[in-house]
């Protein structure tokens, strides 16, 4: 007998299981399709951050920022073993482009969003402690501001979040190969491989959050719609044999005046991220020559005393439409995909490690119409996360 759910999605990146968490919380009945693992694409290869995205107010990206500084605190709040609040440095030297005044400026709009909270409030570093940010360098260093983000294992998040999408009623099977979905009687009829064996389900919702997959995926669901053009950004980062820094440090690239971080990761530093235009398969991607020596450069120039030899680096790919803006100042929200050729059906790309629970909030609240009313059990915002177990 065929099973029914609600809601069935396809990939397990940090939107994927947020949905599902999401889906699962209001009381439907939800299946997530994951094709290899939990968070083993983009969601494992991010900067690792939970931020409100200071740089985006360069960009007017206002509401993105305050959603994002609102979605931090929560996190913190409610995933205090997998989210920490972490101190941010951003140092000011004669050659910065931005001069202390942008950033006090930018600083204080940053603190208004976060609603002039004490954990918004920011401080300039003063000079007789410049000494104790891990081997800064000082030559031409004017002045050094001092704020407050968070930081995340991501790959710990997005099981966390998983295990209680699970614990909720959620359905995850992985390894499972989606092989494709028809739509017909107002209902999903989706099939899927596991171990080989070819299964099928019905739902009366489907929501593709294979992020740079999307367009490829969606090639396998019938009737075909429209997709949006986009572009991959390439975006690595370098893990240095370097103990790591107290703190985040918020740079500027002395070759472009791209802004990169330095920051801790476990036992070392890892420094990131790039921009590079992708082309190709998202899952053969890593990072390249340049970017290599491009990070190595900003770790040199920054901290000259660092043991500088790459242990290990990442590359993972963003997703942006397709635009004639400098990919630095295109916008960073969700791209959520629909067409009433396909009703119930919604595509997810873009977004944010940080922002997943508003996203899929709104996911939520996109796909209601298709669903109907159910017995809802929990709010997300109150959903405590711990780590899942290492045998989840």
């Amino acid at each position: 007998m065929t099973k029914k759910y609600d809601i069935c999605i396809i990939g397990g990146g940090i939107q994927g299981v947020g949905v599902a968490q999401a889906a699962a919380a209001a009381g439907y009945n939800v299946l997530l399709l994951e094709k290899i693992g939990l968070a083993c694409a983009t969601s494992s290869r991010s900067s690792k951050l939970i931020h409100g995205g200071l740089r985006y107010l360069e960009s007017g990206q206002f509401s993105l920022v305050a959603e994002s500084i609102y979605e931090r605190e929560l996190l913190i709040k409610n995933a205090p073993e997998l989210v920490k609040r972490v101190p941010f440095y951003i140092p000011i030297y004669k050659h910065t482009s931005r001069r202390s005044w942008q950033v006090f400026a930018g600083l204080s709009l940053y603190a208004i969003l976060g609603r002039l909270k004490a954990e918004a409030c920011f401080r300039k570093v003063p000079q007789s402690k410049w000494h104790q940010l891990d081997g800064l360098n000082e030559n031409e260093l004017q002045a050094v501001y001092q704020y407050s983000d968070a930081q995340t294992d991501d790959v710990q998040l997005t099981r966390a979040v998983m295990y209680s999408a699970c614990q909720l009623g959620a359905e995850l099977i992985c390894p499972a190969q989606f092989e494709l979905a028809t739509y017909q009687n107002h209902q999903y009829h989706v099939r899927y491989s596991e171990d080989g064996i070819d299964t099928e389900i019905v739902c009366r919702v489907l929501i593709n959050a294979t992020g740079p997959w999307h367009n490829e995926v969606q090639k396998k669901i019938s009737p075909n719609i429209t997709v949006p053009d986009i572009e991959l950004v390439q975006g690595a980062h370098i893990i240095i044999n370097q103990t790591p820094p107290r703190g985040v440090y918020y740079v500027e690239s002395p070759s472009d005046r791209r802004a990169v971080f330095v920051m801790p990761w476990y036992q070392q530093t890892m420094i990131g991220t790039t921009e590079t235009h992708y082309e190709g398969n998202p899952a053969e991607i890593n990072p390249t020559e340049h970017e290599l020596d491009y990070l190595q450069n900003i770790a040199d120039h920054y901290f000259p005393s660092y043991d500088n030899n790459i242990i290990d680096s990442i590359a993972g790919v963003r997703v942006l439409p397709k635009s004639n803006k400098s990919m630095f100042n295109r916008a960073r929200d969700t791209l959520y995909i629909s067409d009433e050729m396909l009703p119930g059906y919604l595509g997810l790309m873009g977004g944010k490690l940080t922002g997943y629970r508003h996203t899929a909030e709104k996911t939520m609240h996109k796909v209601k119409t298709h669903l109907g009313e159910s017995k809802n059990k929990m709010n997300t915002r109150s959903i405590h996360l711990t780590p899942a177990p290492n045998d989840f």
